[in-house]
């Protein structure tokens, strides 16, 4: 499991569980709970950005690399 996965289940999960306190009329927790659950959510997202940003830098060198062999 990447992390990126392990990321964006564990803010499924804290989302849940969000919304169980705050049905539970437990409003300090399902605020603490949901705030976890939104930065698990961007880290996961930062982790898809950080993947995108790689792949591209490793097109862009091999181009540059193949114009400077002609």
């Amino acid at each position: 499991m990447t992390a990126t996965r392990l990321w964006m289940f564990l803010s499924a999960l804290l989302l849940i569980a969000a919304a169980v306190f705050l049905w539970r009329d437990n409003l300090s927790a399902a605020f603490v709970t949901a705030a976890l659950g939104a930065c698990a959510w961007f880290l996961s997202y930062r982790g898809q950005l950080r993947a995108t940003t790689e792949t591209r830098d490793d097109e862009s060198e091999e181009e540059h690399d193949q114009s400077n062999e002609n």
